[in-house]
């Protein structure tokens, strides 16, 4: 499954060179043909989300292309004209003719971009939706959360780095939702630390029946199961030699053999594997098997630690939050103002597992609504003096805006305008309120034309 590319015919230089650039900004894969006969051709070949063509073309009339189609085709790509003033009523024709919309010169580029996204809504559907911020709201996430369904439709194999409790696995998981091709492909973890060496192969490859004491039933093994699915094998640099050798065989061949059995089995997954150790290390050194290492590192992503990404602090803890009411029921709770200086000062090393396990804490311990930066911590660490002198007003409120618009860019996927749009402000406006809180380096896929 993979988002539809928009296709663009516009013969002026200018004009063509300025819509492909705002199109690929706003996250659009787009192909830019400047004739009829091109946009013909190229139309007979690929799918496409949408069209947007300028009537007079060099060679013919847009239109003609559009009404071709869409007697040769039982469902032809949504249509979206640019004319002037010289071709309204042959616009107005087209829609009549089932064409989607049409735009007058000069036209407002926003609205154009805002048109096509609701032509294009339906073949959106069945693409790979934004960032949605469900791996946080920093820039750092983001990057990682919008790469990932470019990576589903290509990589085979994926290696996540990063330390333990920085959310390697959701990371693994939504690889898995952008990259399977139907509800039932499996996701399929196992913790290779978490494996006795005896139990492991049996675990990864099954076993049949009578194969060894114990063995009462046949057993698919985790390879099998992940048939057609995800395989994710975290902590792999955890693995033994002998163990990395039979993986590498199966990877390459694309069969495994359960214990007892002479007959291979072919199998077919997607491979993300995770680990915290330095695998490139390890290799020099002789305890990680090299050739399994260049196949399992077709793509990198390295998750960073969350005191490198402050802003997923506030947004987690929240989350978190929520996630205990739900489960237990009680009072909404919030943080006095010290906890969350403490919160945001503390250096995280169990990261997002560690900021869980702390806002469980504090939940079970606090006599009321409002958390205190005690109840968060044992004793013994180290935390910011109760008199420690806090923020003033200003700086306070700067940092609940910043949060805030953290939030929403997450949540419309860092798209500017539907951020702006969602807020009730213009793009303007959200660039200079990003700019007066040194926010304007965090965002990253969307145009900067304002800027």
């Amino acid at each position: 499954m993979k988002s539809m590319p928009l296709c663009l015919i516009e013969d002026d230089e200018i004009m063509g060179e300025s819509l492909q650039d705002r199109f690929q900004l706003e996250g659009f894969e787009v192909e830019w043909l400047r004739t009829r006969a091109s946009g013909q051709a190229a139309l007979a070949k690929q799918k496409y989300g949408a069209v947007v063509s300028d009537i007079r073309l060099p060679d013919g009339d847009g239109g003609e292309l559009f009404l071709e189609l869409k007697g040769k085709m039982a469902d032809p790509p949504p249509f979206l004209f640019i004319t002037g003033n010289g071709t309204i009523d042959r616009a107005v024709a087209l829609l009549k003719a089932g064409a989607a919309d049409y735009v007058t010169k000069p036209f407002d580029l926003d609205r154009l971009v805002q048109k096509v996204r609701e032509i294009m809504r339906p073949a959106a559907e069945t693409a790979y939706p934004a960032a949605t911020g469900e791996l946080g709201v920093s820039a750092a996430m983001q990057r990682v959360e919008q790469s990932l369904p470019r990576l589903a439709r290509h990589a085979s194999a994926l290696l996540i780095t990063g330390e333990s409790g920085t959310g390697k696995e959701h990371v693994a998981q939504l690889f898995h939702v952008f990259a399977r091709d139907e509800e039932r492909c499996p996701f399929v973890a196992v913790n290779c630390a978490a494996l006795p060496e005896g139990l492991m192969e049996a675990e990864l490859f099954g076993y049949e029946k009578g194969a060894f004491t114990g063995a009462a039933r046949t057993k698919k093994g985790l390879l099998e199961q992940a048939d057609c699915g995800t395989l994710f094998l975290d902590e792999i640099g955890e693995m033994s030699l002998p163990m990395q050798s039979k993986l590498l065989r199966a990877i390459q061949d694309r069969r495994i053999t359960r214990i007892g059995s002479d007959t291979s089995i072919p199998v077919g997954f997607r491979l993300v594997c995770a680990t915290h150790c330095d695998l490139k290390g390890m290799v020099a050194q002789g305890s990680f098997r090299e050739d399994l290492y260049y196949r399992i590192n077709v793509i990198h992503v390295r998750v960073p630690p969350l005191r490198e990404r402050p802003e997923d602090i506030l947004h987690f803890l929240r989350r978190f939050l929520d996630e205990f009411r739900r489960d237990h029921g009680g009072e909404r709770r919030v943080l006095d103002t010290r906890a969350e200086r403490v919160l945001l000062e503390y250096s995280w090393p169990g990261n997002l597992r560690e900021l869980k396990n702390c806002v469980e804490r504090a939940c079970i311990l606090a006599l009321d609504g409002v958390l205190g930066a005690e109840a968060f911590f044992e004793e013994g660490v180290a935390l910011l003096p109760a008199d420690a002198a806090g923020p003033t007003l200003a700086e306070h409120m700067a940092q609940v805006e910043r949060d805030y618009l953290l939030r929403a860019l997450a949540h419309s996927g860092n798209h500017m305008g539907n951020t702006a749009r969602e807020l009730g402000i213009s793009r303007k406006n959200l660039w200079e309120k990003m700019r007066k809180l040194g926010m304007h380096a965090d965002v990253s896929g969307d145009d900067r034309e304002d800027a």
